[in-house]
């Protein structure tokens, strides 16, 4: 386990919560596995599971999709992340899994105070990757389930196909194949492949795609009057269903870069922000970033009212319609940043 706890004290830095993308900012992916999982050596090193008995070494943890992967090929359904293989080992939910990742590292994230520890040594070296995943996938024909799913958000197979998304069974990354086991579609764009499992609980998406990869950018008109930066690809058809031309970056948690909201601005009138509204989270993460964005590049922010209760413009059409979706966009009092200085 992990050497003795320091003898410093420290209060924990305002803003820093318990939540995955703080933990792994104080701990790796590696780390973590290192601590809980005692049988694991070193990535790509398969060892025998301690989730149930195994006589010979069926079990490796290795990169996959830029993520740790915990996968048994002796037992398939024990594929984990980090988090979800804490949650299983101790019989708890994700957020137990923090928790315990907290109070193990001495992390003070849900206390407020923490105490140092010494972490396993991070081996760069070996578990780094320097080269992009190979994704390779296997088409299969639509089916009604297909038809059923993105008809909540009135997506139709036109428009999956000009935005180049194609239903598969099976997967490959790096030559390591998976079975589809519900649902799933790869999403092709220049630089590389997304896989969507949306009916998937713990792994909803794999990728080979980089962060200057922007979503639904191809398919842009030349010229016109707006367009929207939004969350996801998903979101970029909904909003080409209300006629909105748009485009996403490969995560909320990403600024884009000056060129391109400058070259978007030279092709259209009106640049404008639309992202999630996590009202049920205190922090709101897509709103946080959305104003930091709106406030860099005096930009206009539409904020999907709270008491719809949808977070993303996918689910406002989904529980409420097309009609109630076009409503929020084209009223102005939802605009935040841009509309009121100018007092529209």
């Amino acid at each position: 386990m992990l050497s003795p706890i320091s003898t410093m004290i420290q209060a924990r830095k305002s803003g820093e919560y318990l939540e995955k993308e703080i933990v792994l900012t104080k701990v790796s992916e590696y780390q973590i596995f290192k601590y809980f999982c005692t049988n694991f050596q070193e990535p790509g090193k398969k060892f025998k599971s301690d989730l149930r008995e195994d006589k010979t070494p069926t079990v490796s943890i290795s990169m996959l999709g830029g993520r740790l992967r915990y996968k048994d090929f002796g037992c398939t359904e024990h594929t984990f992340d980090c988090f979800s293989y804490i949650a299983y080992k101790y019989n708890t939910d994700f957020y137990g899994a923090l928790i315990h990742i907290d109070r193990s590292f001495g992390l003070g994230l849900s206390t407020g105070i923490h105490t140092k520890r010494i972490a396993p040594p991070l081996d760069v070296g070996r578990i780094e990757e320097k080269k992009r995943s190979q994704i390779k996938v296997k088409i299969r024909r639509w089916t009604m389930e297909d038809a059923n799913y993105w008809r909540q958000f009135h997506i139709d197979k036109d428009l999956l196909t000009i935005f180049d998304v194609q239903p598969i069974s099976h997967f490959w990354i790096n030559e390591q194949r998976f079975s589809c086991h519900s649902i799933s579609y790869r999403y092709r764009f220049d630089c590389g492949y997304k896989i969507y499992c949306p009916l998937e609980r713990d792994f909803k998406w794999f990728s080979n795609v980089g962060a200057e990869c922007l979503q639904g950018y191809r398919q842009l008109p030349e010229r016109g009057k707006t367009v929207v930066l939004t969350s996801s690809l998903k979101d970029v058809m909904c909003l080409a269903v209300l006629g909105y031309p748009s485009f996403a970056l490969q995560s909320e948690m990403l600024v884009p870069g000056e060129e391109t909201i400058q070259e978007a601005q030279a092709r259209f009138e009106e640049v404008i922000v639309l992202y999630d509204n996590d009202f049920d989270n205190e922090r709101n993460p897509g709103q946080t970033m959305a104003v930091k964005i709106c406030q860099k590049y005096k930009l206009g922010n539409i904020v999907i009212p709270s008491y719809y209760k949808s977070k993303d413009i996918s689910d406002l059409i989904k529980n409420h319609g097309l009609q109630i979706a076009k409503d929020v966009i084209t009223r102005k009092e939802y605009r935040s940043s841009k509309a009121k200085e100018e007092g529209t």
